[in-house]
């Protein structure tokens, strides 16, 4: 399911030259609605998710080969689960589950999830999946990204992430390794970290990718990348849903399709419903190719 990609809807990496420090930025704004309009998640909850979006373009552009990022926090709070990865770098979609009827409104990430775990999971095309986990111990997913980096992947990194429920965005800096001068490249990494650190979430939700730059590193020597569109877009389709009925075997499958008259599953992340009558599960069953079109 493609759509329309919004301007606002872009990532950029930034470099500072004659330093070992690079950066990416995000911004989600129709992608973030096109996911979010298939649910009904309260305010509290659509903002997290959006760092999640936000937090999964960010991490699927430090990838040097393709492949899927997701960002996974599992707790024991009114969400139990929330989801969101970026495919091919530039394709995002997620899913939130939990009691969330129970939230008041003015939960933080503690009682949202209470006691939870993140786990970072990469997935090369063609090669062998990776997945870390960390305790999501800090008072934002900010830092327990930083938290993660640190444990896992020993990168120095900084994440600032920002959402509403319209919009969502995410700026990273991370020091790169090989520095022959690491008493410079610490100097370096904690002045930039200084300036990093005083960005403002109404000016990641407000400002340009080039303003909020220059708004930080204005004295610095840095450039700008082109920028790459992000977009929502969902892997379902009717052949997947169909391999997964069959997993379930036939005589299940049967059962609830004479009690309902037909098999109808909706896709939890785009909304998009497959419906499958009698004789289309006889196809299916007997080991042959449901139509293309």
């Amino acid at each position: 399911m493609n759509n329309p990609i919004n301007s606002s809807d872009t990532r950029q990496r930034f470099l500072f030259d004659h330093s070992d420090v690079r950066g990416e930025i995000t911004s989600l704004q129709s992608s973030f609605q096109q996911i979010t309009s298939h649910q009904n998640y309260p305010p509290a909850v659509t903002a997290l998710f959006g760092e999640f979006l936000a937090a999964a373009s960010l991490l699927s552009a430090t990838l040097k080969f393709p492949g899927i990022v997701s960002i996974q926090a599992v707790g024991r709070g009114p969400v139990k689960t929330i989801m969101a990865e970026c495919y091919q770098k530039t394709k995002l979609r997620g899913i939130v589950r939990g009691e969330l009827d129970a939230l008041t409104g003015s939960e933080t990430l503690g009682t949202m999830l209470g006691s939870a775990t993140l786990a970072i999971t990469i997935e090369p095309e063609g090669g062998e999946r990776y997945q870390g986990i960390v305790p999501m111990e800090q008072d934002s997913l900010s830092g327990c990204l930083e938290h993660y980096f640190a444990q896992s992947e020993q990168l120095p990194t900084k994440i600032k992430l920002a959402a509403d429920t319209e919009n969502a965005a995410g700026v990273l800096i991370q020091q790169i390794p090989g520095s022959e001068d690491k008493e410079l490249a610490q100097s370096q990494w904690q002045h930039l970290g200084t300036l990093f650190d005083s960005l403002k979430t109404e000016e990641q939700l407000t400002l340009s990718h080039g303003d909020q730059l220059y708004r930080l590193f204005h004295g610095e020597d840095l450039r700008l990348l082109d920028k790459q569109p992000l977009q929502f877009l969902c892997s379902c389709s009717k052949s997947r849903t169909a391999t997964a009925l069959v997993s379930l075997g036939r005589s299940e499958v049967e059962s609830l399709c004479e009690q309902q008259g037909s098999i109808q599953i909706t896709c939890e992340f785009c909304g998009q419903r497959y419906e499958f009558e009698q004789p289309e599960l006889d196809t299916l069953f007997d080991g042959g190719q449901l139509p293309t079109h």
